[in-house]
């Protein structure tokens, strides 16, 4: 249900500034700040709307930067440093269970599912999860979106993380693939 309403929340959101850019002067631009949490495939409608001039059509000046994490995320849009941030919804939960009286509202869902996927270190065209039993698998930041959903794709077929595989949550999302090419873990 808070799903919903923040993707209610988000589309009239989208669509005021939409109709308040339009009411500028063909010469003047609203400028935006998203800030990202990585920069993903996922996000390429922005990345074509950015480089063809959409958002310019629309009275927007747009500007896009990697946070590099979803904490970085949520401090640049406590602090204002940015308008609209592109994160999981825990970051928004975390702040929230704080007690802070300015939180982050979410308000629009960009994926229907999760895109991850998982990489393993060895070739095998005849994947089966239970060949990640006894092994290591770089997860991300201990309650972090994409650990999450490894998590729960693990239990649900049948490995247990701590018990059947070791998930490590020690290295940041940002740095994984380098930390994965340079030898660690079985899987990512």
């Amino acid at each position: 249900m808070r799903l919903k309403i923040f993707s209610l929340m988000v589309i009239v959101l989208l669509l005021s500034s939409l109709f308040l850019a339009g009411c500028q002067s063909k010469n003047e631009l609203t400028e935006i700040t998203v800030m990202e949490v990585t920069h993903s495939v996922f996000y390429a409608p922005q990345y074509v709307a950015l480089s063809e001039g959409f958002f310019e059509e629309e009275g927007l000046d747009v500007e896009i930067i990697d946070a590099k994490g979803a904490d970085k995320v949520m401090a640049a849009l406590l602090s204002k440093e940015a308008e609209i941030g592109f994160m999981g919804p825990e970051a928004s939960i975390y702040v929230y269970n704080q007690g802070k009286d300015d939180y982050a509202i979410n308000f629009a869902q960009l994926t229907q599912r999760d895109g991850s996927f998982i990489v393993a270190r060895e070739p095998n065209s005849n994947f089966d999860f239970k060949e990640m039993k006894g092994k290591e698998i770089l997860g991300g930041r201990k309650g972090g979106m994409p650990n999450m959903v490894l998590e729960y794709v693990l239990k649900n077929n049948g490995v247990i993380p701590g018990k059947d595989i070791n998930v490590r949550t020690d290295i940041q999302y940002g740095v994984m693939a380098g930390a994965f090419s340079g030898g660690e873990g079985d899987y990512t």
